[in-house]
């Protein structure tokens, strides 16, 4: 039985050495990290992770070592589906889906190109689930080559197959949310809201939780907000007023600034990534990230008061 809990997902970082190569010993300390911050399960190997900038080998070793560092203290999902051949995808998803992973998150823009039609998807989709009967899924709707939102009617047929367990939600439409929501009301599917503007509402609406990359700025936030959200109405919304406004850091200097929060928070992982100059960050975009980890720590402090 698989083991999707409701509540924070964070999406994970990849700690690089200094030659650039992974580090495999600071990756373990992350996971530790995220595990003490109390998050609910853990999503490796995606887009925050630099999955298209890893080799498949990587992909792998980063995997086996989440899923190895975790130890079932929270159960761990992987992505790391870059190929653009689907017999290349298969070979991804047997490889990836053997380390131990709850289910294995195919991107919903590998599946079809951004010209072609939901019914090429679906043949896709359909020729990938027949070749490997045994794994579960999850979607995510993935920026990066081209956004493709899944429509309820896609949803929908995702749903009928018994095949997905997770839903990465990018879509950041409150309405939109709600009629995903009712498609998977009492289905085995769970919508994880990866916006952190619209989450306290989507958590009201019906929606199992977060998975975004503000989750490795201040997890525990995160943590609180879904288990309290139903018996603390009005502190709530106070978190929620400040995950929210906090959530414009998304865009300064990505996954650098989240390194660098990690970094103050006591793991000593490199600023070093594959998809931007670790020394580019900017001395204000530091104090920004410095500043708001001050306020973050001081708002749980409060809660916990």
């Amino acid at each position: 039985m698989t083991n999707i809990v409701d509540g924070v997902w964070p999406t994970m970082l990849t700690p690089f050495t200094e030659n650039n190569e992974l580090d495999i010993p600071n990756l373990e300390r992350l996971v530790d990290w995220y595990i003490g911050q109390g998050v609910h399960g853990l999503f490796a190997v995606c887009q925050s992770s630099e999955m298209f900038k890893l080799s498949l080998e990587e992909r792998l070793k980063a995997t086996e070592t989440v899923v190895r560092q975790a130890a079932g203290r929270v159960p761990v999902i992987a992505s790391g589906h870059t190929s653009d051949r689907i017999e290349d995808q298969i070979n991804e998803i047997k490889l990836i889906s053997a380390t131990g992973i709850e289910a294995f998150v195919m991107l919903t823009n590998r599946l079809a190109d951004e010209h072609e039609s939901d019914e090429v998807w679906k043949i896709n989709a359909q020729r990938i689930l027949e070749a490997v009967p045994h794994v579960k899924f999850g979607l995510y709707e993935c920026p990066y080559p081209y956004k493709r939102l899944v429509n309820p009617a896609l949803l929908q047929w995702c749903v009928s197959t018994g095949r997905f367990l997770f839903l990465k939600d990018t879509c950041c439409n409150i309405e939109e949310i709600q009629a995903r929501l009712a498609v998977l009301e009492g289905t085995g599917l769970k919508l994880f809201n990866a916006n952190s503007a619209t989450l306290l509402e989507s958590l009201k609406q019906g929606a199992a939780g977060f998975s975004g990359i503000m989750a490795n700025h201040h997890p525990a936030l995160y943590v609180w907000l879904t288990e309290n959200w139903s018996t603390q109405p009005e502190k709530a919304e106070r978190v929620q007023d400040f995950l929210g406004l906090a959530s414009a850091i998304e865009g300064q200097y990505y996954p650098v600034d989240a390194k660098y929060n990690i970094q103050l928070s006591g793991v000593p992982i490199s600023l070093t990534t594959r998809v931007k100059d670790g020394n580019g960050l900017q001395p204000h975009q530091r104090a920004l990230v410095e500043q708001l980890k001050r306020y973050a720590d001081g708002v749980l402090a409060e809660l916990k008061n």
